[in-house]
């Protein structure tokens, strides 16, 4: 089986490979999100060779509700296991238990009012204030007194703008409710976790197998299992499995929620290996949520959608194996994926997505127009060819200009440092298991995984005054992350690569305006592709580092921006809140392909920590004005405070901006081939003219005319083969040239060219006969104008 990872995106059933994975870049510094995020990762990362996988106790008792002769390879169950009835009555009895003690609550008046969102104009709906009771009503039961147009889509609810709830839990106190319709991602996300239950509970009943985990992933869902005697699944069991989740929509079981203490939780799953190990190892101490959907009662977080009838359209995609916890030397266990939708349309809308998805695969087109390749020798690393290494230079080269005309200065820093460095900025503390880790000289060196220590040396390494800032350093160097070999995923996912890392140090005072140069940034650069892009504002999460209120500072100047950015035509932005780095607030930046699938690439985020940890500072213009503290010299999450570290008159520390545009560059190449299906825009495309001629005698013009653009720093191929034309041409054609000169007789005479636009069919029959100096200027203007439509 190919490797997979939590983020792949499922194919159709014809077309078993992987697809492509959405995978936003970790914020170089975000340390204190990183292990909870390779935890996440690791669960589901690796694929391996089959291998025995159960508990001796689910083992056992697997093999007693199976009727099944061991020789043979037909895994239905006659009935369910006894550790599913052991289970579901312990969880009924809890479950009575709770319910009595909500009806014994008080219920009291509460305030609740309703948040309808935005109509299709744009235009906020009047919000709605109705009658509550504490414990007793819930977000669904409000959906009567709302519009059906809003209704019908509703998956989930949102309280107070923060936290996902079920429609049918019991609202406990005043607040304002919003509806999440599964036409978000939020609403998706749910809808799929819900399904992945379904698939969870088919499994169960058809295998009886122990079950691992089942998340929503970027298209779809997937659950993973172990089944007796190390079986794996088979395609021919997709049909039964759809079968059994056919009848569980029609039940309309409903998820029930239930918080259950780690005691009950242990009695509640001890017959699972794998869930004993997310119960003593991934839960807090006071417990967590199970939910109940038919006979499948599940460690779960929620939410979930009403019930299964929601679910109208449902299908297995594909199976594979995988590692629990990505361990190969753990026990394998059964994947399956699948995807489920509202509505039998969308189902058919999204294969037609898959299809047009596999033509643009970047790994397909990469080998068909020799752009990349992998090899075993490296893994994670691309062997960029010519026509690749072509593409990006041209994205490095409009960095650079921009760069240029922004104020950048372009930095090279070293790709290993002792670890020394890494233990000041905190990474090693967090993030040493993702670097690669070298003994040199009896010591622990790193190759870097991220710039901002190196330009934290870069900036102290002398004096530094408020005349210099804002300093924006930006670095092209390579970097290297361990990734989990089972993570790899053509270039969207690699070990080694190279970024267009910038960081900018400045000063409070100069927050706003810098970060209005970005989204400026933003524009210029994404429009050149026709990328339309979303921005979300992450706020101060429970843990943090520095003042509250130098956060409530730094926020709203981010909001001033970002108003600033709506106002000037820019678009809505959203508010995350909570979901800030520990260190600072940030801006994500989520793009969209001519596929509508996001994409995060940019990051804009501001630090006040490392500042802090290098001990970062300037001279400000308060020449002997009294002493100053850093903004981030104390830590206030749980009311203590550390000793500040006092600056000396007139000096102040920096505020650090980490940002990315275009992100990895390799990651940005995949994206852009998949956006433009392989036809490159003239000015970045690696095959932008092909001379073909039309008999042997003309072949010193054809030379000529390659020699004439080749001066003007353009790519140009001549077919001089003893092809026939038309094959000539349609070779040309499959490999995406943006233009066709076909020469003969005539054009020699006239010095002129018969022109064929790869995206204009008029001219493929005959093309446009131009003169030689009128092409050469207008593809010199096409390709310094940048325009993404192929036309002279």
């Amino acid at each position: 089986m190919p490797p997979e990872t939590s983020n792949d995106k499922p194919t159709l059933r014809a077309n078993r490979t992987t697809e492509l994975p959405i995978h936003s870049e970790i914020p170089e510094s975000e340390v204190s999100q990183i292990v909870d995020l390779k935890k996440a990762q690791k669960v589901h990362a690796n694929e391996p060779p089959e291998k025995k996988a159960s508990s001796a106790r689910g083992k056992s008792q697997m093999g007693e509700a199976s009727s099944k002769d061991p020789n043979s390879n037909d895994t239905r169950m006659s009935s369910l296991p006894e550790f599913v009835s052991e289970r579901n009555e312990l969880f009924n009895e809890l479950k009575r238990k709770r319910d009595a003690e909500v009806l014994s609550k008080d219920h009291p008046v509460i305030q609740v009012v309703l948040d309808l969102g935005f109509d299709k104009n744009g235009l906020p709906r009047p919000e709605m204030p109705v009658a509550a009771k504490a414990w007793e009503s819930t977000p669904g039961s409000f959906l009567k007194h709302v519009d059906k147009e809003i209704s019908s889509d509703v998956v989930v609810a949102k309280v107070d703008g923060k936290e996902l709830w079920d429609l049918d839990r019991p609202l406990e106190r005043d607040c304002r409710v919003s509806y999440i319709p599964f036409s978000s991602p939020e609403g998706r996300n749910v809808f799929w976790h819900s399904s992945a239950h379904v698939l969870g509970e088919a499994a169960e009943c058809y295998y009886g197998c122990l079950l691992s985990h089942g998340p929503p992933v970027e298209q779809g869902f997937f659950y993973d299992m172990a089944i007796e005697g190390g079986q794996v699944v088979k395609e021919s069991d997709w049909s039964p499995l759809e079968s059994k989740a056919s009848k569980f929509f029609k039940e309309k079981q409903t998820f029930d929620r239930l918080h259950v203490s780690i005691p009950d939780l242990k009695k509640m799953f001890g017959y699972s290996k794998y869930k004993m190990y997310y119960i003593e190892n991934l839960l807090p101490s006071e417990g967590s949520t199970v939910y109940r959907c038919g006979s499948l009662v599940d460690l779960c977080l929620g939410p979930h959608i009403q019930n299964t009838s929601k679910i109208k359209a449902f299908q297995i995609m594909k199976n594979s194996s995988c590692y629990f916890r990505g361990d190969k030397n753990d026990d394998s266990l059964q994947r399956i994926y699948g995807v489920a939708f509202p509505d039998k349309k969308q189902m058919t809308e999204h294969k037609q997505f898959l299809e047009e998805a596999a033509k643009r695969d970047h790994r397909r087109i990469g080998v068909e127009q020799e752009l990349f390749f992998f090899n075993d020798v490296s893994p994670g690393s691309t062997f960029l060819l010519p026509h690749g290494t072509r593409i990006f230079n041209a994205l490095q080269k409009l960095l650079r200009s921009e760069y240029r005309n922004r104020g950048y200065s372009e930095v090279q820093s070293p790709n290993m440092y002792d670890s020394d460095l890494w233990k000041k900025s905190g990474h090693w503390q967090h993030y040493s298991e993702d670097m690669f880790v070298l003994d040199v000289e009896k010591k622990k060196w790193a190759l870097k995984p991220m710039n901002c220590p190196g330009h934290c040396i870069m900036f102290g390494h002398r004096e530094r005054s408020y005349r210099e800032l804002p300093l924006r350093m930006a670095d092209f160097g390579v970097l290297h992350r361990n990734e989990a070999s089972g993570a790899l995923n053509g270039m969207t996912r690699v070990r080694k690569f190279q970024q267009d890392d910038t960081h900018i140090f400045c000063t409070q005072d100069q927050i706003t305006e810098e970060i209005e140069g970005l989204f400026d940034f933003l524009k210029c650069i994404y429009g050149l592709f026709g990328f339309p892009f979303r921005l979300k504002l992450s706020t101060r999460p429970e843990k943090f580092l520095g003042h509250i209120e130098t956060w409530d500072i730094a926020e709203g100047k981010l909001k001033d921006a970002l108003n600033s950015f709506t106002a000037s035509g820019g678009g809505q932005w959203e508010l995350n809140e909570g979901d800030g780095a520990f260190y600072g607030p940030k801006i994500d930046i989520t793009i969209s392909d001519a596929l509508r699938r996001d994409w995060q690439c940019a990051t804009i985020q501001l630090d006040f920590q490392l500042p802090q940890n290098f001990e970062l500072e300037y001279m400000t213009a308060e020449v002997g004005a009294k002493a100053k503290t850093a903004a981030t010299d104390e830590a206030t999450t749980d009311g203590s405070t550390a000793r500040p570290k006092v600056l000396g008159p007139g000096r102040a520390r920096p505020v650090m901006v980490h940002r990315a545009i275009v992100g990895s560059f390799e990651r940005f190449m995949a994206i852009l081939t998949e956006h433009f299906a392989g036809k490159w825009p003239f000015w970045i495309s690696p095959r932008q003219i092909l001379v073909i001629p039309v008999m042997a005698g003309v072949n010193d013009y054809v030379e000529e005319v390659q020699r004439l653009f080749k001066a003007q720093k353009m790519y140009v191929d001549i077919d001089l083969s003893g092809n026939t034309m038309p094959k000539k041409i349609r070779t040309g054609q499959l490999q995406q040239y943006n233009f066709i000169f076909v020469v003969g007789a005539q054009e020699k005479e006239s010095r002129s060219v018969n022109i064929r636009n790869r995206d204009d069919p008029e001219t493929q029959a005959k093309g446009e006969l131009v003169p030689l100096e009128e092409a050469i200027g207008k593809l010199k203007a096409l390709k310094k104008e940048r325009r993404l439509i192929n036309a002279i």
